[in-house]
């Protein structure tokens, strides 16, 4: 069913201080659109909400195995970690096992996601350097993929390099859009990240969550990545980040993943569908209220008790005394 365009609410003193317009749809494995609210044909770009999709080939084509990846790390290729000492270890571990470095990547320096890191980093007087990259496990599965291709890495984020045309042409069968006219430009690691619509994006993690009708080789890298990723929710996000806290509430019932400019995807294999939502100005506040009042919708939370609940489903906004002064709402 068609709706309009969902709205997150801020308030401030009992009246509403901003408003977030958010479009979303939810799609089964089947391709049917079960529900759907506001304009569902613009393109959006996914960026990191597409990562399992980019690490797929790897695994389909046994690099997990080849390489002797730990789940914790298949599941970091998956994430947009917060530069954490635990998340850098598994980086290096990678790299380890790949027999490359750090100067293979090619995804730039960024100080660590969650601020305690960067000054734990800083307090040491330690050098910044691209593990600490969000997307350093994605990158350390593309050298691999370089590998299992024999291919040269040099250049791999080039979007006519092998590695790319390879993850290109897994994520066309998996969304069943075309991305040889589709816009496109580097995401913030370089990499290329293509626009689809939203259907197209939620689509391919619906056959994430249910991938009975795929080869049987692309059903076992389904089925190895999402266990991966609920098995270690830590290794997604991180300490204090939504996609961790929800994934772990859920209890491998769901994998969700958050992308850039206020993008949200949800894989839910027992229900058989996924969830695919973007803030139209880019928010990731209004993403994750959206997001916890679509997991309310579907059922997937009834287990969680509502007190648990509440603060995501109401979220309390504080000053720097701790002070209440307003809350962030979607209803649905």
């Amino acid at each position: 069913m068609q709706h309009a365009a969902l709205s997150v609410q801020v308030t401030r003193g009992g009246i509403v201080e901003s408003e977030h317009s958010i479009k979303a749809v939810i799609v089964s494995s089947t391709g049917e659109v079960i529900d759907s609210w506001g304009d569902m044909d613009t393109l959006v770009y996914p960026r990191s909400a597409i990562k399992a999709m980019q690490v797929l080939a790897f695994i389909e084509m046994g690099g997990a195995e080849r390489f002797a990846f730990s789940d914790e790390e298949i599941a970091i290729c998956c994430a947009s970690h917060n530069g954490e000492p635990e998340h850098v270890a598994t980086v290096q571990s990678m790299l380890d096992k790949l027999a490359s470095s750090e100067s293979d990547f090619e995804c730039g320096c960024h100080w660590p996601m969650r601020v305690e890191a960067g000054y734990a980093l800083a307090g040491e007087g330690k050098a910044l350097n691209q593990l600490h990259n969000n997307c350093s496990g994605k990158h350390a599965g593309m050298l691999g993929l370089a590998k299992l291709l024999g291919v040269p890495s040099q250049g791999y984020i080039a979007i006519d390099h092998p590695v790319q045309q390879k993850i290109a042409v897994t994520m066309a069968e998996m969304c069943e859009y075309d991305y040889s006219t589709a816009p496109w430009s580097p995401d913030g690691c370089s990499a290329p990240t293509w626009a689809m619509p939203l259907t197209n994006l939620a689509l391919a993690f619906a056959k994430f969550a249910s991938p009975e009708n795929l080869s049987e080789e692309r059903q076992k890298a389904c089925q190895t990545l999402y266990d991966a990723v609920v098995k270690h929710p830590f290794m997604v996000a991180g300490t204090g980040r939504y996609c961790t806290d929800m994934m772990t509430l859920l209890q491998k019932h769901a994998f969700l993943k958050v992308g850039a400019e206020g993008v949200y995807i949800a894989a839910i294999p027992e229900l058989k569908l996924a969830i695919a939502l973007k803030c139209e100005d880019g928010a990731v506040r209004a993403a994750e209220s959206v997001m916890t009042a679509l997991l309310d919708h579907v059922g997937i939370t009834s287990f969680i008790a509502d007190d648990v609940m509440q603060k995501y489903r109401a979220v309390t906004l504080k000053n720097w005394e701790k002070r209440i002064t307003g809350l962030i709402v979607c209803r649905i």
